[in-house]
């Protein structure tokens, strides 16, 4: 009780100019913390997150399992992608710039083929092989290194085999710097299967998808979901 009346009495002591001088420091220090909050805040969202709009149902019942596009009251789904600092892996849910295809050639090289145009769009898809894997789709099984996929995730009724891409050539060895990438929802997904999107350079890929935030009921981290549907 003591110190407190001895602070409370040193306030009363200031002079007016010294009490407006305290007020102004203490402006200074919440505009100060203010800014910077602000800073990090500008930079976590410019440089490692970034919101992105779901449109489509590739990757039902993942993603925009409950939009409707013929509804206006519908929402799709909102995420955060991670930009930097990120190691693709199976799984994993990536956001696509498909400017330009990519195919394999007689010797497992990849290329870009003269007169086919890519989709020229953002697409989301799932990895399913990264560089140095094998690849094989058959009997709508996917075969990776040799096992079956086992794969929860895939939209009810789904089937999985080649839109042209790789047919003819299954096997394949995924070549270095390159991923091989499918929606869940193989029936309505144009992906790697597809000869207008083939392999994704890693240079194409904007980032991991790693939370849905919107709509808030639907709020799910999205790095391990298939290990969430592999347990369910």
């Amino acid at each position: 009780m003591a110190d407190k009346d001895l602070t409370t009495a040193n306030k009363q002591e200031l002079t007016p100019e010294e009490k407006t001088a305290q007020l102004k420091q203490d402006v200074i220090d919440i505009v100060e913390s203010t800014l910077i909050t602000m800073f990090f805040i500008i930079m976590l969202f410019t440089y490692v997150l970034h919101p992105v709009n779901i449109v489509g149902q590739s990757m039902v019942p993942t993603l925009n399992k409950n939009y409707d596009s013929t509804d206006p009251d519908s929402t799709s789904d909102k995420i955060f992608m991670n930009t930097v600092f990120f190691k693709l892996n199976y799984g994993d849910i990536i956001i696509i710039d498909n400017d330009v295809p990519h195919l394999l050639d007689e010797n497992g090289n990849a290329y870009v083929p003269e007169g086919v145009n890519a989709l020229q769009e953002c697409i989301i898809k799932r990895v399913i092989a990264t560089e140095g894997q094998t690849v094989e789709l058959r009997d709508s099984q996917v075969i990776v290194d040799g096992k079956v996929l086992d794969e929860p995730y895939i939209n009810a009724g789904s089937t999985t085999y080649d839109l042209g891409a790789f047919e003819g050539q299954y096997p394949i060895t995924i070549p270095e710097g390159y991923c091989f990438v499918m929606g869940d929802n193989r029936n309505r997904s144009t992906d790697s299967r597809a000869v207008n999107v083939g392999l994704i350079s890693k240079d194409q890929i904007y980032g991991k998808a790693i939370i849905r935030y919107s709509p808030l009921k639907d709020f799910d981290i999205l790095t391990n979901s298939w290990k969430e549907s592999a347990n369910d």
